[in-house]
């Protein structure tokens, strides 16, 4: 979540605003017949949470960035963080010249009004029969939940729990009342500096919870009634309870009976900060403050892919959910409102750098730019007599209105007006293999176009080094005169890359290995702690470690790689990675951590160590082949100080005792079911590097249990 700065008035302004007589003081109520102006505050009586006059500010980086208009908001009193939590005037702001004019009170019709010079700028919605009850103790009074609340006990004519902004608070319903038809909504606002309805909102009816985009009109994301809502309460407690960050201190409920239906969320620790945000880009988040990090941190977000929001980068641009940040302009596209960017809003999209040669349809200079491994936009045209490649090109150009089109399975689509919800398929979303067409103005693409687009590695050279059956490997010299080895793959779609298993083989001396483990350790770390995002690589294994040279690792193949922003902790993403090298929390569906390229290092960790896989076949007296785990062996060696056992033998004893005995430790912690308890890759560097010492680890649960059935982790299948 961006950091966002709030300017307030402060003593100044407080000291230059002539106070009615009948001001409110700074407290938690406000009695009929008083008045909240600029300056003034009600706090609640636990002291968390505080309403007032706030001019919304942010800093981005281009500069500080304020609003020009004022609103009437509650926010967190104790958090660093200007936090707001709820917005009474979302679409009716108050400007400076209105400002010194303007207070909050409530009116003889019970309702509260924010009102300037007699004129009316915002009012809630007691109705006239509630308004009946009112009496000379009505008030309005923000409770220590963070609700305000217009009435006296124990009647409550009003109350900004029923009114949410794009925050739902613990203790607040977040569903419908079965009898009135009454719905509680939450709508993401415009961006940073305004608060007002944003494109988004979420509710609950008689299908289900349902995330939406108010214009166009566009359901994106539910969770069907017809669908277990003990299972969606008990995944979200599962995950609460995973994560050290809000284990023990959140629990979520579900009610349905025959008046209302609702989810609902309470604080089991009183000193702790949460909220459930749904925000500009359309995701809804559950966050959590961070004492440590003084920031809030994302611990849960559907939809996990933020780009599965509706046309939530707008049009002309391409949404990468693994990126950061995850829209970007289509090529000779940019952005409409770079302004807008800036403050998280992008539904404007892009526009064309330059116009398209409408002069004559049939022979037009216009040419195709291909967008390939994308999602295709919404609302195609179907054309069917275009029964080739070329005519469904023809027929686009056919057309003014024409951007884009796509020609799969013989069958051609083209597209008029604005290309929406184009995603980019980099690892999220593997169902999807489409290749988009984008039209482009002939100068857009000028014949030195080539040299714009280059490989990561520019082979400026190249000769044959050998043919195997997985592909050709070619001798390529760097700009710099850097040797390397290319592999062109042969097929069209492969599994794993057989790249290590078709090297000379060559047996790595202890020294070099244990160098080896320390760099991928370092570059680990490197990702995880020191780049402006924290970078998950989720498919840590030996075949995507590349040795230079001087064997020098170097860490290979980010195509699974997971994005998480410094104000986060964990993500929620689809199943990825090598089977054999997956941390548990892959299998059981919960957000992940770096931890789960921890758990892969400790198991490539192992198999530097023994020099083959950690799973093989081995042949017992009785003429059958087993299944044998290595990190079973290794743990266990370990308790037993037989580590030397486990290297590899084409080392012939030639190691370090103590360095083996380091390694074997670091993999048994790396490998802890429990993310909790494995190290930091920062730790791991330390303890390679001899600077931090380990205590023995536990036998992870899952290890003991193979290792009950038998030493070589098989079990018979009668056991």
């Amino acid at each position: 979540m961006t950091t966002l700065l709030y300017i307030s008035l402060g003593f100044l302004l407080f000291s230059l605003h002539v106070t009615p007589p009948c001001s409110a003081a700074t407290n938690d109520t406000l009695a009929a017949g008083e008045v909240l102006a600029v300056g003034d505050k009600l706090v609640s009586r636990n002291g968390r949470f505080t309403l007032g006059f706030f001019q919304p500010s942010v800093v981005v980086k281009s500069g500080n960035i304020t609003s020009p208009n004022w609103y009437v908001g509650i926010w967190f009193s104790n958090i660093s963080v200007f936090t707001t939590v709820w917005v009474a005037n979302r679409d009716s702001p108050v400007t400076e010249l209105q400002l010194n004019q303007t207070q909050l009170k409530l009116s003889k019709d019970g309702n509260l009004v924010i009102s300037s010079n007699a004129s009316i700028i915002w009012s809630s919605t007691v109705n006239r029969t509630s308004a009946t009850t009112m009496n000379s103790s009505t008030s309005v009074v923000l409770s220590n939940d963070g609700n305000l609340v217009i009435g006296s006990s124990p009647n409550v004519l009003w109350q900004s729990f029923d009114y949410p902004s794009d925050v739902l608070l613990p203790g607040a319903k977040f569903g419908w009342n079965k009898v009135t038809g009454f719905t509680r909504r939450f709508t993401s606002k415009k961006n940073l500096i305004d608060p007002g309805l944003g494109l988004y909102y979420v509710e609950l009816d008689n299908t289900g919870i349902d995330l939406s985009r108010s214009n166009p009109p566009n359901m994106y994301w539910s969770w069907s009634s017809e669908k277990s809502s003990s299972a969606l309460i008990s995944l979200l407690n599962q995950l609460i309870n995973i994560n050290p960050e809000t284990k023990g201190r959140i629990n979520m409920t579900y009610v349905n009976n025959n008046e209302e239906e609702y989810y609902e969320y309470i604080l089991l620790d009183e000193s702790y900060y949460a909220y459930v945000l749904l925000d500009i880009s359309g995701q809804i988040e559950i966050n959590v403050w961070s004492q440590d990090t003084q920031s809030w941190k994302q611990v849960y977000a559907q939809p996990a892919d933020p780009c599965t929001a509706y046309a939530t980068c707008g049009p002309f641009t391409i949404c990468n959910g693994i990126a950061h940040p995850f829209c970007d302009c289509m090529e000779s596209f940019s952005q409409k409102s770079p302004r807008d960017w800036e403050l998280d809003n992008r539904t404007a999209g892009c526009s064309r750098n330059t116009p398209l040669d409408c002069s004559n349809t049939t022979s037009s200079t216009d040419v195709f730019h291909t967008i390939a491994r994308v999602r295709l936009p919404y609302n195609p045209q179907i054309v069917d007599n275009a029964t080739t490649q070329s005519k469904c090109a023809q027929a686009c150009l056919s057309y003014c209105s024409c951007n884009a089109y796509s020609y799969e399975n013989s069958k051609c689509s083209i597209w008029h007006g604005d290309l929406l919800s184009v995603n980019r398929n980099d690892g999220i979303d593997n169902s999807s293999e489409d290749v988009l067409y984008l039209r482009l103005a002939a100068k857009d693409v000028p014949s030195s176009r080539k040299n714009k687009i280059k490989p990561i590695v520019a082979v400026v050279a190249a000769s044959i080094l050998g043919r195997r059956f997985f592909g050709s490997y070619f001798k390529g010299v760097l700009s710099d005169s850097t040797i390397i080895a290319v592999k062109k793959l042969d097929g069209a779609r492969q599994g794993e890359k057989q790249f290590r298993a078709e090297s000379k083989a060559t047996v790595l001396n202890w020294t070099t290995r244990y160098n080896l483990a320390i760099g991928v350790a370092r570059g680990l770390s490197y990702l995880h702690q020191s780049c402006n995002e924290c970078i998950i690589h989720c498919d840590i294994k030996p075949e995507n470690i590349l040795l230079d040279a001087s064997f020098a690792p170097k860490i290979a193949d980010f195509g699974m790689a997971a994005f998480v922003g410094r104000n986060f902790s964990r993500v929620l993403t689809t199943f990825r990675g090598t089977v054999g090298y997956l941390a548990p929390e892959w299998i059981s569906g919960v957000a992940i951590t770096p931890k789960v390229d921890v758990y892969s290092f400790g198991m490539v960790l192992l198999e530097i160590l023994s020099g083959r896989r950690n799973s093989y076949k081995v042949h017992t007296d009785d003429n059958s082949d087993q299944v044998a785990f290595f990190p079973v062996q290794a743990i266990s060696k370990l308790h037993e100080g037989d580590v030397q056992s486990l290297v590899d033998p084409q080392l012939n004893g030639d190691f370090s005792l103590v360095e083996v005995e380091r390694v074997c430790k670091v993999a048994c912690w790396c490998i802890q079911e429990n993310e909790i308890d494995r190290p930091t890759m920062n730790e791991v560097v330390r303890v390679l590097e001899g600077l931090q010492e380990l205590d023995m680890p536990p036998m992870p649960r899952l290890l003991a249990a193979l290792a009950e059935c038998t030493v070589v982790a098989h079990c018979d299948d009668d056991s």
